[in-house]
């Protein structure tokens, strides 16, 4: 069965720049790993913050958990830490995986 990662943030507006090119790099990596089907991104644009939600479809469970390892093993080869990024940035998140519902 098909799972979704969904993520949603809060980024105040003088993070975007920053933001947004660590987004586009891990979206750009995990479009390389076993079972990823498809993913998508979307902005709110606010005065002082913006809303940004990214949803990544994955094959199923074992694709994620295995996303994430990779996920995980590139921060590390890079010298990412995505908490401090965060807190750095004062970035919000938040973040789950979800099945579709059966019509």
């Amino acid at each position: 069965m098909q799972l979704v990662f969904i993520d949603r943030f809060v980024v105040p507006n003088t993070a975007k720049a920053e933001f947004l090119e660590r987004m586009k790099i891990n979206r750009d990596f995990i479009k390389t790993l076993p079972g990823f089907i498809e993913d998508s991104a979307y902005e709110e644009v606010g005065e002082t913050e913006s809303y940004y939600v990214t949803t990544a479809i994955w094959r199923d469970d074992d694709a994620i958990q295995k996303a994430r390892a990779a996920v995980t093993a590139e921060y590390q080869r890079e010298g990412f830490n995505p908490p401090e990024f965060m807190k750095k940035l004062n970035i919000k998140m938040e973040r789950g995986v979800f099945k579709k519902l059966q019509d």
